[in-house]
C-alpha cells in the first residue's frame, strides 16, 4: 500500500506534528471526500506500507525528522519549486530558500528519493515563456545534482482555476512547442531526466519523457526492492501512477496558491483549519456518530526480500 502524504493538501508544510503523531501511532483515518460519512482506517505500520509518498512545497518543517522516517519506511519525496513569486504563491518559501532546503534534504535521504516538480506551468503577462525558460535553467543547473529527475505539467484549467486566476493566458500550440524545446534542451545540457505528468501526449522528440510520477521504475530505483507488476491506473485523469491512499483532506492547504486544484475557494482553509486537532486520527475534525469506519484492506506491491539491479 502506498500512502499519499500531500495529494490533497501540503501536510509536510502545515501539519507535520499531526503526521508525526500518526506515524507514532501507526494508523490514520481518511474521510472520503465524495461520500463524507465513509471514513477509512489506514495502517501506517512499516510492514504494511510500500512507500510514504510525500509531496510538498516546503520540507523545512520535517527536515529534522526525515532521517528517522527514512530509516523506518520506504519514502519518495516530490519537491515542488516553481518560478512564481508571492503574487501567485503567497505563502510558499522563495526559490532561494526552497533550494537550500532541497540541498539539505538531498544530503539526508539521497537524490534517488527526490523528484523535483516544476508544475504547473502557466502563462500570464508576467510569467512568459521566456521567464519560465530563464528560471528553469537557473534552477536546473543547481538542482540537477540533487534529484533523481524533474517532472512538469501544464496547468489544468478547472473552473475554480479560471475563477481564481482569470489572468492566465491560454497556451497555443506554438507556445507549447517553444516551451517543450527549451525545457528539453536545458535538461540535456544539465543531464537532467525530465518527464511530463498527467498527460497522454508524447514529447520524446523534445528529450522529454512520458511517464507517471509514481511508477514501478521510480520506486524500484529509490528503494532497491522489486515491485510486483502493478497496473499503473492512476488517481486522476491522464494519470499513469500506481494507486495510492491519501491521508489528507481537500480545502485545507494554507499556501494560497492562486492556481490551486485542491481548495475549492481561497478563503475556505482559513475556516476549516479550526477543525484541525494534531492528536486526532483525522486531519480535520473527529469521527462523528453517523460515520462508517472502514478498515482498509492492505495490499502490498513490493517484494521486500528481493533486490533489483540498481546499486548506489
Amino acid at each position: 500500500m502506498i500512502i499519499n502524504i500531500g495529494g490533497r493538501t501540503d501536510i509536510v508544510n502545515y501539519y507535520t506534528p499531526w503526521l508525526l503523531n500518526r506515524l507514532k501511532e501507526e494508523y490514520a483515518y481518511s474521510r472520503n471526500p465524495f461520500a463524507k460519512e465513509q471514513v477509512y482506517k489506514l495502517s501506517l505500520k512499516p510492514k504494511d506500507v510500500d512507500c510514504l509518498l510525500f509531496c510538498s512545497k516546503n520540507y523545512q518543517p520535517i527536515l529534522k525528522h526525515i532521517n528517522n522516517i527514512n530509516k523506518k519506511y520506504n519514502i519518495l519525496c516530490n519537491y515542488t519549486i516553481t518560478c512564481y513569486d508571492k503574487d501567485i504563491e503567497p505563502k510558499v518559501p522563495s526559490k532561494h530558500q526552497s533550494i537550500k532546503t532541497l540541498e539539505k534534504l538531498s544530503q539526508i535521504i539521497g537524490k534517488n528519493k527526490i523528484l523535483w516538480r516544476y508544475d504547473p506551468i502557466l502563462l500570464t503577462e508576467k510569467y512568459t515563456i521566456e521567464k519560465h525558460l530563464e528560471t528553469f535553467e537557473y534552477m536546473a543547473e543547481i538542482i540537477s545534482p540533487l534529484v533523481y529527475r524533474c517532472i512538469f505539467s501544464f496547468v489544468d484549467m478547472y473552473k475554480k482555476v479560471e475563477e481564481n486566476m482569470p489572468e492566465i493566458i491560454p497556451f497555443t500550440q506554438k507556445d507549447k512547442v517553444k516551451l517543450l524545446k527549451g525545457i528539453g534542451e536545458i535538461s540535456k545540457k544539465y543531464n537532467l531526466h525530465t518527464q511530463t505528468c498527467a498527460t497522454n501526449e508524447n514529447y520524446e522528440k523534445y528529450n522529454i519523457h512520458s511517464a507517471g510520477c509514481t511508477t514501478i521504475e521510480i520506486l524500484q530505483q529509490a528503494h532497491n526492492v522489486v515491485y510486483k507488476n502493478v497496473k499503473e491506473t492512476g488517481i486522476r485523469k491522464n494519470c499513469h501512477c500506481i494507486p495510492s491512499r491519501d491521508i489528507g483532506a481537500y480545502n485545507s492547504c494554507l499556501s494560497e496558491c492562486k492556481y490551486c486544484y485542491a481548495n475549492r475557494k481561497p478563503d475556505i482553509p482559513k475556516k476549516v483549519i479550526k477543525l484541525h486537532d494534531e492528536k486526532s486520527p483525522l486531519l480535520l475534525g473527529h469521527l462523528k456518530e453517523n460515520d462508517n469506519l472502514i478498515e482498509t484492506k492492505i495490499i502490498r506491491y513490493s517484494e521486500p526480500k528481493q533486490t533489483t539491479l540498481f546499486e548506489f
